[in-house]
C-alpha cells in the first residue's frame, strides 16, 4: 500500500490519505489543526469510511474539534464515517466536554 500524505503541517502533524482510509499522526493541537482539517476538505471522504487517530502523538481539544467537523462533514454527505484508534486522553476530554458520543 502506497502511503501519500494529503497534507503535512510544520507543527509535525499530517493527514495520511493511504489505501481507502485515512491516518492523522503527530500532532493535532490548536497550532495545526484549523490547516489539517482545512486540508482534510480537498480530499473525498475515505473510501472504507475509516479515519483512524492512534498515530495521534500530542492532541488537544482542537482534535475533538476536528474529529466532530469530519462526522458533520459524513453525515452532510450521507457517508458513514467511523473514527477508530481514538486515544485514551482524547477520550476522556470528549468524556469532560458531553461530547464522547460525537465521535463514537
Amino acid at each position: 500500500m502506497i502511503e501519500q500524505p494529503a497534507c503535512a503541517e510544520p507543527s509535525d502533524g499530517s493527514l495520511i490519505a493511504s489505501g481507502e482510509g485515512w491516518r492523522f499522526a503527530g500532532a493535532l493541537t490548536f497550532d495545526n489543526a484549523a490547516q489539517v482539517f482545512a486540508s482534510s476538505r480537498a480530499l473525498a471522504l475515505p473510501a472504507n469510511g475509516s479515519v483512524d487517530f492512534s498515530a495521534i502523538a500530542r492532541a488537544d481539544s482542537a482534535a475533538l474539534a476536528v474529529m466532530i467537523a469530519l462526522k458533520r462533514r459524513a453525515t452532510t454527505q450521507g457517508s458513514p464515517l467511523s473514527i477508530q484508534g481514538v486515544p485514551a486522553s482524547l477520550r476522556s476530554l470528549a468524556v469532560v466536554y458531553g461530547v464522547e458520543n460525537l465521535i463514537d
